[in-house]
């Protein structure tokens, strides 16, 4: 292994709501708890070294944030340009799921090759996933973007693992939809297992409480045992969750302002505690 097989991890967090747990958890009621708030945050991800960047997901679009009353704190375009990660470069844009915070920008990376799980797009293109129930997660225009990107060629569909260079895997787990991705990436800090919507909350993994919206809920219960089974084995030395605040508390980081005041970078530094 050689430094070029190493990443620097940078998450960018582009946006934030309020909710509550009722609305967060499936069945909120069965675990006989009180209601509370909660807060939800939006991230996108970037792994890069000097030989290459790679893009994880691209946040809602501004049309995606405000049709379901997000907060935009920055245009995740406007963030990723100030991080020096422009569509001209061409950076391979891993794909964790296709719903409207995950692939709302991805018309942006018009040239890019484009990494995804086959079944994600099979289903997106099928029948099933035109019912409410899925639908209101996914903007149209969105999912033709990503259909354009297949049909062109740009995109690599992929089964149940693939390798998209030394040092990037990306592992499809499903459950949150069909296609439901993780990405561990290797840093000088260990394996950081980036696990999006498999882990929208610290709190789903560390008890067992499945996020509302899932396509199979086996799955999803299987996710969290692999991610669970990653850390205890080593082979994720940290994980980051989906979209939850707390991240700050479950590994060592550094924090500093972006382009934005709102938009925070965040380097993994060595000697960072990411066990579940």
């Amino acid at each position: 292994m050689t430094a070029t097989d190493e990443y620097e991890i940078l998450v960018l967090k582009y946006g934030t709501r309020n909710t509550t747990r009722n609305d967060v958890f499936l069945n909120y009621g069965l675990y006989r708890e009180p209601n509370a708030p909660m807060q939800m945050d939006y991230f996108c991800w970037i792994a890069r070294n000097d030989s290459r960047t790679v893009v994880v997901d691209t946040g809602f679009s501004q049309a995606g944030g405000t049709a379901r009353g997000r907060t935009m704190l920055i245009d995740p375009r406007d963030a990723l340009s100030g991080l020096g990660v422009h569509p001209s470069d061409e950076p391979v844009v891993v794909i964790t799921h296709a719903h409207y915070d995950h692939i709302g920008n991805l018309a942006h990376f018009s040239r890019s090759p484009i990494v995804v799980a086959r079944d994600e797009v099979e289903f997106w293109a099928g029948p099933y996933g035109r019912h409410a129930q899925f639908r209101h997660s996914v903007e149209d225009d969105e999912l033709r973007v990503l259909a354009g990107a297949v049909d062109s060629g740009r995109a690599t569909l992929f089964s149940d693992l693939y390798q998209v260079a030394e040092g990037i895997e990306v592992i499809r787990v499903g459950g949150h939809t069909p296609g439901q991705a993780v990405v561990s990436v290797r840093t000088s800090d260990g394996p950081v297992l980036l696990a999006s919507d498999a882990v929208h909350y610290y709190e789903e993994c560390d008890r067992n409480m499945p996020f509302m919206s899932a396509a199979n809920l086996i799955d999803m219960y299987a996710g969290f045992d692999l991610v669970k089974a990653m850390v205890a084995d080593g082979s994720a030395a940290h994980v980051v969750s989906g979209h939850d605040p707390a991240k700050h508390a479950r590994v060592t980081v550094a924090a500093r302002p972006l382009v934005h005041e709102c938009a925070v970078l965040r380097y993994y530094w060595s000697g960072g505690q990411g066990s579940l």
